[in-house]
């Protein structure tokens, strides 16, 4: 079953259909929101594109080091059974 939802971010609204729970949605909406308004307070010049891709860069190289991380303590993991 799918869900709609409407989040606003950066303040534009966007409709949203997925399984996900309307709380989900609403949190991954808001990490956007404040890492694209992170960016716009440090780099007030740049258009809503190049924050919107910035953010999607920055939010990638967190997800990228964090599969890393745990991809080296699944090996840890691995190693360390009998």
């Amino acid at each position: 079953m799918k869900n709609k939802f409407t989040v606003e971010i950066y303040g534009q609204m966007y409709h949203i259909v997925g399984k996900a729970s309307p709380g989900y949605i609403r949190e991954v909406a808001g990490h956007v929101d404040e890492k694209m308004r992170g960016i716009a307070k440090n780099n007030p010049r740049l258009d809503t594109a190049k924050l919107a891709v910035l953010s999607a860069v920055n939010i990638t190289d967190s997800y990228l080091k964090l599969k890393q991380e745990y991809e080296e303590i699944l090996h840890l993991i691995e190693d360390d059974q009998p």
